[in-house]
């Protein structure tokens, strides 16, 4: 129970220090979130917004409209029923044709584009223009396009023309003729409202000319058209545009195009079904007046003025059955009339329909022929015959053809027959009749031929009169819901999409690189990284980084970070000997050794005696480092060529006099240099000399320091490790591997180094423990407000 506090302290510190990996770089964020909204400003200034426009409309299903011609095709039912259900998606594909589109564009000359050239982005014209440029011929042999022409206007009257495709820079009137090398343009002027016009005055317009049919694939790709609603025929259109009247004025203008599409369609059945008519007309009217003319002469020459009144009752009777005779000879005509037509005419024309014949499913099944016949000549305007949809439709077709002519093949033998069951009822009351003149029977054989044409003659002039009635009273196919409308605001780009996209940018990539650095940076940054490796040894200083300008080196009265630190780290010093030495009152000896070479022990050991020396005790420095000495870079000329502790240890003769100097930087100061480079620097350690050194020095000095090598480079630190009251291990923060703290770890461990403690070297001011952190100003210089604020020194 009393470990769980301490566990959850130690979590804690350790999300506190993961916060604070990035809390100490809030400076970055602060300039990530800045930059990114700078940018995403400039992008939403210069990018160009996206309206979208929509409009809604009823297809009107002609099928719905007359129930019983469906009925009547009770036969085709599957196919109807498939018909039916792929009419809506048949029209959507005829709105999305190129062919239609195609038409929308040459009618909004969308082709032609007007852009006004500004400082940063070029903006497109559309509505006002303040000339309109007439492209009236074009150059057929050139492959190329149209090159981009920029116009600036001079006056009401003039205007500068150039291009550099075609090396033209020439001035020219409104109105005038121009010849280019892709054929004649003529520029109108638009000086409708004088304010606009003036407002182009001495501007750059561009206008580019393209062809419809890439202008139209670009808008092909843009419009969509959907069914909102399977089980209604209501069409949804919207198309995303940068000039929202543009939008809204294509789609208006495609659905006009759609409408006068399937007017034209409904016009050819009607122009078609009238032609027919007036052939039949002309023919019957020839026939009818050569009955007329049998008539006349047969009355005239039998002298013939009224019907015997003994076959009256008789004739009274048979009335009935002329009728039914009358109306199977009408029949029969137009079923002989309509087989003759379908086997002399193309294939591929239409049939004429409404003909006046009495079965209604040959009607019906022209109708649905005829509806066929268009389709699959819409279908061959955008592909081939050999396309398995035409295919399928041409199979189609044919057998409807085949299905009409056997339909009316076979009401032509039912006629045949019931002409004959009234042949013989004929014979009959003929017989009955008998009494009557045979010339009367003759001349009621003529009016009998005379009312058949004219009543064939009445029937046909009312269907013209029908198919030129439909031919002028045509609907549109498309009934507008919503004319085409759309939002002020733009689609896209969304302004809070793309602040709120940049402010995440702005924060996840300083994240991001702080958080890679902190993943390959393998260096030890401060204090806890140390205390993580070594928990059992204690860390008596941290050295700040010395900031560019400041000296190395400690001096009097000196009141900057670096000098408060080291008054921290000798008073942690003192603590150490009281614990480890309260008896002694020799000299304390020191060690200062590191890892690697650049871990700053020589700039520590030296900082170090200087603060000692600065409480009045007499100090020495030892250049123990005799492979790679670093001393002599804080000594003056004449000191750097001194004997020292090589010669010491090897001439016998010499005395610590002769190789202590007096540093030229504090009185109580004296150091001694490491001397001549040894070929063999371990052995020389090992000599009895060099205790004797260190024994020699305790009774002169209150404190001896004695700079060494890197101890895991060389021995040499190992070997004369026994001599120190306690060693300071130097690691220096950005440069040391955290891994190499392993080492130290491991010769503590295994007594190799005794009594140590560890200094950290190089800590950066937001790392650091010390100083103005907590309000106390070390340092004097003025700092500009930027440093003040990133914490720099």
């Amino acid at each position: 129970m009393n470990e769980n506090p301490k566990i959850q302290e130690s979590d804690e510190l350790s999300l506190r220090e993961l916060i604070e990996q990035y809390t100490q770089y809030w400076y970055l964020f602060v300039i990530g979130v800045l930059i990114a909204l700078v940018l995403a400003f400039l992008y939403l200034r210069y990018t160009p917004q996206l309206y979208q426009s929509k409009a809604t409309i009823i297809i009107k299903d002609e099928k719905t409209q007359s129930p019983l011609e469906m009925a009547a095709f009770s036969q085709f039912g599957s196919f109807l029923s498939r018909f039916k259900n792929n009419q809506i998606d048949n029209e959507l594909a005829i709105f999305n044709s190129k062919r239609l589109i195609s038409e929308t564009v040459k009618e909004l000359q969308l082709n032609i584009k007007y852009e006004v050239v500004g400082n940063i982005k070029t903006s497109e014209l559309y509505g006002y223009k303040p000339f309109e440029v007439k492209f009236q011929s074009f150059n057929e042999d050139l492959d190329t396009n149209v090159p981009v022409l920029y116009f600036k206007i001079l006056s009401s009257n003039e205007f500068h023309l150039e291009s550099e495709e075609i090396e033209i820079a020439d001035t020219y009137n409104f109105g005038e003729q121009i010849r280019l090398p892709f054929g004649e343009i003529t520029v109108l002027p638009n000086l409708e409202d004088a304010d606009k016009f003036e407002g182009y005055v001495n501007k750059t317009l561009l206008v580019s000319y393209h062809t419809v049919e890439k202008v139209a694939l670009g808008f092909q790709d843009r419009v969509n058209i959907f069914n909102t609603d399977g089980k209604s025929n209501v069409v949804e259109l919207s198309i995303q545009t940068q000039n929202k009247e543009k939008g809204q004025d294509f789609l208006d203008e495609l659905v006009r195009q759609y409408n006068k599409d399937a007017v034209l369609d409904r016009n050819e059945i009607a122009k078609k079904t009238s032609a027919f008519i007036e052939s039949r007309l002309q023919i019957i009217t020839k026939e009818l007046d050569s009955v007329e003319s049998n008539k006349e002469d047969f009355k005239s020459s039998n002298r013939l003025t009224d019907i015997q009144a003994e076959a009256q009752i008789t004739l009274e009777n048979a009335s009935e059955f002329n009728k039914r005779q009358l109306d199977v000879s009408t029949q029969m005509e137009l079923s002989n009339t309509m087989i003759d037509y379908i086997k002399n005419s193309n294939p591929d024309e239409l049939l004429p329909a409404n003909i006046g014949i009495s079965n209604e499913s040959v009607g019906t099944a022209v109708n649905n022929y005829n509806e066929l016949i268009l389709y699959r000549n819409k279908l061959l305007q955008s592909s081939t015959s050999k396309n398995p949809v035409v295919k399928s439709v041409n199979e189609q077709i044919a057998q409807m053809r085949a299905n009409i002519l056997g339909s009316l093949e076979n009401s032509r033998n039912g006629l045949r027959i019931a002409m004959k069951d009234l042949n013989v009822q004929e014979n009959i009351i003929s017989s009955k009749i008998s009494q009557v003149p045979a010339k009367e029977k003759i001349f009621r054989g003529i009016e009998r031929q005379q009312t058949i044409k004219e009543q064939l003659y009445l029937f046909l002039l009312q269907q013209r009169e029908e198919a030129s009635i439909a031919l002028a009273a045509t609907a549109d196919r498309a009934k507008i819901v919503d004319s085409a409308y759309g939002p002020q605001e733009p689609v896209s780009p969304k302004k809070s999409l793309i602040y709120l996209g940049a402010l995440l940018a702005g924060l996840l990539v300083p994240f991001g690189g702080i958080y890679s650095f902190n993943l390959l940076n393998t260096k030890v940054k401060g204090r806890k990284d140390v205390e993580r490796h070594l928990k059992s040894v204690p860390i008596i200083g941290e050295i700040p980084k010395v900031q560019k300008g400041d000296s190395d080196l400690i001096k009097h009265n000196d009141q900057s970070i670096m000098a408060e630190a080291y008054r921290i780290f000798r008073t942690n010093l003192q603590y150490l000997f009281i614990n480890k030495l309260e008896k002694n009152e020799e000299g304390k000896s020191l060690i200062v050794t590191s890892t690697i070479k650049g871990e700053g022990k020589t700039f520590v050991a030296f900082n170090l005696a200087l603060t000692l020396a600065l409480t009045g005790k007499k100090v020495v420095l030892v250049g123990a480092d005799i492979r790679n000495p670093q001393l002599q870079r804080y000594l003056p000329e004449h000191l750097k060529s001194k004997k020292g502790l090589t010669e010491y240890i090897v001439y016998e003769d010499l005395q610590v006099a002769d190789v202590v100097a007096q540093s030229e930087y504090n009185e109580n100061l004296n150091i001694i240099v490491s001397g001549a480079i040894p070929p063999n620097p371990a052995e020389l350690l090992m000599q009895k000399r060099t205790s004797t050194l260190v024994e020699e020095l305790r009774k002169q000095y209150d404190y001896i320091i004695l700079d060494t090598a890197p101890a895991m480079l060389v021995t040499d630190t190992i070997l004369i490790n026994k001599l120190a009251d306690i060693t300071l291990y130097v690691v220096r923060a950005d440069y040391t591997d955290r891994r190499l703290l392993d080492f130290a770890k491991d010769a503590i461990e295994d007594g190799r180094l005794t009594n140590v403690a560890m200094v950290l070297n190089n800590v950066a001011l937001n790392n650091f423990g010390y100083g103005n952190k907590y309000g106390y100003a070390y340092s004097r210089e003025d700092r500009s407000l930027l440093k003040r604020i990133l914490n720099k020194q």
